[in-house]
């Protein structure tokens, strides 16, 4: 009884196949985390920020901050994010360019609405390492 149930849920979920892929980046006291979620032909984009000032950010104050929202793929392996900023006409986007490895994100100048002070989603040219 117990595999006949197994195995119905095994097919009833077979159309519904998710992949969830998670980015990590330490740099100094800036931690960025990054997850990628694809549901069938849906794909959703998560990224959080927790900065504690480095020694060349003496008077910056610590911050965390995060933005999620749908994304589409614009070329092969690249991924385009875009959140709308309420009560504005402006977005904030995230590009993402993905490697076997990792993540390199780059932000427009309206994520700022998001991530304020020393936060950012930018990585800097930097790659978020993909966590296996």
């Amino acid at each position: 009884m117990k595999k006949s149930l197994f195995l119905a849920a095994m097919l009833a979920s077979g159309s519904a196949f998710a992949v969830t892929d998670h980015y990590l980046l330490r740099d100094g006291n800036h931690v960025h985390h990054l997850k990628i979620t694809q549901l069938n032909d849906e794909i959703t984009v998560s990224t959080d920020v927790d900065f504690e000032p480095n020694a060349n950010e003496k008077d910056a104050k610590a911050c965390s901050a995060d933005v999620s929202g749908e994304a589409k793929k614009t070329g092969e392996n690249q991924l385009l994010m875009k959140k709308h900023i309420e009560g504005q006409a402006d977005y904030c986007e995230l590009k993402i360019q993905l490697s076997p490895n990792g993540a390199k994100i780059e932000q427009s100048e309206h994520c700022s609405n998001f991530a304020a002070g020393i936060c950012h989603f930018n990585s800097d040219g930097k790659e978020l390492v993909k966590i296996k």
